[in-house]
C-alpha cells in the first residue's frame, strides 16, 4: 500500500487532510528557494513552486508525496509572506475594500510521475478600519500566512464574500487534492481495491 508523505510544514495542510480522514505517514517540509522569478505572474509562480517542492522531497518509488503552494495575489503581484508587521499591514492596506485572488497549486508526486492542479479563488475583503488592522497585527496571525492573513482564524470575519474553493484558500483544495491522491494510488475511502 502506498505511503502518504506531506511535503509541509504547515498544520492546516495537515487538518485538510484529516477532513479527508488522511494522516500522512511521514512530514518531509522542502527547504526550497520561494524568490519570484523576475516578471513572473502569480498562477505560474505558484505552480512552479509546488513542482519545486514535490521534486525537492526524497521518496520511496511506494511513497506519494504531496506538496501545495498558496499564493495570494493582487492584479499581477504577488503577496508573499510578511517579514515584518509593517509589511503585513501593508499588505492589508492594499487589501482592504478589494477584491483578490488565492491561487492554491498542489502537485502529487509517486516515483517519477506527476500530477498537478491549481485552484484560483477570489476573495473580497471588507473595509478596514485602523482599529480593525492592527487588532489583527496584534493577534500575530499574520506571520508565515501569504498575503498577510490566515482566512480560517480571526480575519474570517472581515471577508464577506468569496467565490471558489474555502479549502483552497485555507492552503489545500481538498476536492481537488482527494482527486489526485487517488489518481496516485492513496486510497481515500478505506476501501481496499
Amino acid at each position: 500500500m502506498a505511503r502518504l508523505i506531506l511535503g509541509s510544514g504547515s498544520p492546516r495542510r495537515r487538518e485538510l487532510l484529516a477532513q479527508l480522514g488522511l494522516t500522512p505517514d511521514d512530514i518531509r517540509a522542502p527547504d526550497i528557494d520561494e524568490t519570484p522569478l523576475k516578471g513572473e505572474l502569480p498562477r505560474p509562480y505558484c505552480e512552479r513552486m509546488a513542482r519545486e517542492k514535490a521534486a525537492a522531497v526524497t521518496a520511496a518509488p511506494d511513497e506519494v508525496v504531496l506538496c501545495a503552494d498558496t499564493t495570494v495575489a493582487l492584479g499581477r503581484r504577488i503577496l508573499g509572506k510578511p517579514e515584518s508587521a509593517g509589511e503585513a499591514a501593508e499588505f492589508l492596506l492594499k487589501l482592504s475594500g478589494r477584491r483578490h485572488r488565492v491561487i492554491t497549486a498542489v502537485a502529487v508526486k509517486r516515483g517519477a510521475r506527476l500530477w498537478q492542479r491549481s485552484v484560483e479563488t477570489v476573495v473580497k475583503v471588507k473595509a478596514l478600519s485602523d482599529v480593525e488592522i492592527n487588532a489583527y497585527l496584534a493577534s500575530d496571525e499574520w506571520q508565515g500566512k501569504a498575503g498577510g492573513y490566515g482566512i480560517q482564524g480571526r480575519f474570517g470575519a472581515f471577508i464577506p464574500w468569496l467565490q471558489g474553493s474555502f479549502t483552497g484558500v485555507v492552503g489545500l483544495p481538498v476536492a481537488e487534492t482527494a482527486h489526485l491522491l487517488e489518481a496516485a494510488g492513496i486510497d481515500i475511502h478505506g476501501v481496499e481495491a
